[in-house]
């Protein structure tokens, strides 16, 4: 089955872009140290959704904005991405042996080359969105990007999510933990991509409404599918949070008001948008798959 098969053909188009860009931007395999780029390639070349490239060119588009410039942000958001992944999946961390459909990256190269992968891939995004940005706003787009991968985003998300397995959290404490953890990145991919086409500060806003709001609804959404959803499916293994006692959405307020709560922040995230009108139907799009996903 395709993984990516809910999504409109324009969008399917950008994730080949985003695919290709990937591919030229990694090291080739044969290149030394050839063990550490054969991990980094297979940590990012095999597969997923692309959502947050998908969010850089969307938001780029709805204001204007086609050209190769997207391709630095793109890619440089989805390795910050895959370098998360590897490291979650540790031993230390989450300890799982299955991504996307397949053996995690430290089961095939073992955990001091995937530790290594990661760093290698996170300093490969800065080299990237560095040598390619434009001038103008070239340090701004590197502090969205630092920002929400470091204590005040995606890893301090991570710390949160680690300190909260076996407790009750309240639903403002999860939904800041998953603000960190998974909404830094998609909400830094909304900018990067409105930041590449000159957005203003008004658009900049809206944009950054919307992509709080998807940013919730696909965590609120995972939480869905890892209670009702199938390994062979979702490409990981599913209810592990359940048995690693962690505290989810569906734990703490139940499973129909989560999706409740779904549609409620995905109502938010086209009612940010509304203004862009046809210009925003990528980004529309996204937020409904993001709510709808099935993987």
């Amino acid at each position: 089955m395709n993984p990516n098969f809910e999504l409109v053909p324009s969008l399917q188009s950008l994730i080949a872009r985003a695919d290709q860009a990937l591919s030229q931007a990694l090291p080739p395999e044969e290149q030394s140290p050839a063990e550490l780029h054969r991990a980094m390639r297979y940590a990012v070349l095999g597969g997923g959704k692309r959502l947050r490239p998908l969010l850089v060119y969307a938001a780029g588009h709805a204001l204007g904005e086609d050209g190769p410039q997207l391709d630095a942000p793109a890619c440089a958001v989805e390795l910050i991405h895959a370098y998360s992944l590897v490291h979650d999946d540790l031993p230390a961390m989450d300890d799982d042996d299955m991504r996307r459909g397949r053996p995690t990256c430290h089961i095939v190269f073992g955990e001091a080359m995937a530790i290594l992968a990661g760093d290698a891939l996170q300093a490969l995004a800065f080299e990237l969105l560095a040598h390619d940005v434009h001038a103008a706003n070239g340090m701004n787009m590197l502090r969205v990007l630092g920002r929400a991968c470091g204590a005040e985003g995606m890893a301090g998300g991570q710390a949160l999510d680690l300190a909260a397995v076996g407790r009750k959290l309240s639903l403002a404490e999860l939904e800041h933990m998953h603000a960190c953890k998974t909404g830094a990145l998609i909400r830094a991919s909304v900018r990067l991509g409105a930041l590449a086409a000159g957005a203003d500060e008004r658009t900049l806003d809206a944009l950054d409404r919307y992509a709080h709001a998807v940013g919730l609804a696909f965590q609120v959404r995972d939480d869905i599918l890892d209670v009702e959803g199938e390994s062979a499916v979702i490409g990981k293994t599913a209810g592990k949070d359940a048995a690693a006692d962690k505290p989810t959405f569906p734990s703490i307020i139940g499973l129909d008001a989560s999706r409740t709560h779904l549609a409620e922040l995905t109502a938010t995230a086209l009612d940010a948008i509304a203004p862009l009108g046809e210009r925003g139907v990528l980004l529309e799009e996204l937020a409904r798959y993001a709510a709808k996903r099935h993987h």
